[in-house]
């Protein structure tokens, strides 16, 4: 990773929609030389896809909560049916997988109070190898994700 490269990705994070002309006017390099990078760092699989950040609350998704999960077990197939259910969920907006008392954190997104007690209700409770949730609703959000600076990682 050089820096011409560290300098496009970081356009790219900026907005991902820039016309290839103004990328390689701001980068430095000519349109076929930027357009190479670009090419060689998807097909290297270094840029995975492009995407639109979206409001949640102009989309009537006005609540956000993280739900720790333990699960019964930490047996492969416990693992794999908990994490494949989830996968097939499209109001868990992130699941990962963690240290600590608990297995894994789900970020989640719902209309309302009533909207999530519905979804905990009828798909969340139902959860394969579920021992143990805890629910805490986001109050606000501070920052969010929209790329990270690729100068500070070592």
């Amino acid at each position: 990773m050089d820096r011409l490269n560290t300098k496009i990705l970081s356009e790219l994070q900026r907005d991902s929609n820039t016309s290839l002309a103004i990328l390689s006017e701001r980068i430095g390099l000519s349109l076929s030389a930027c357009h190479r990078r670009i090419k060689a760092l998807e097909t290297e699989g270094v840029i995975r896809g492009y995407s639109a950040r979206l409001d949640r609350a102009r989309m009537g998704l006005e609540m956000q909560v993280f739900i720790e999960v333990k699960l019964v077990s930490q047996r492969s197939s416990d693992l794999s049916a908990f994490e494949g259910a989830v996968a097939a969920m499209p109001e868990v907006l992130e699941c990962h997988m963690i240290s600590g008392d608990f297995d894994y954190i789900m970020r989640v997104a719902a209309r309302n109070t009533a909207g999530y007690e519905q979804l905990y209700r009828q798909r969340l409770s139902q959860l394969p190898s579920v021992s143990q949730m805890r629910t805490l609703m986001s109050l606000s959000t501070v920052k969010e994700f929209s790329g990270f600076h690729l100068d500070g990682l070592d």
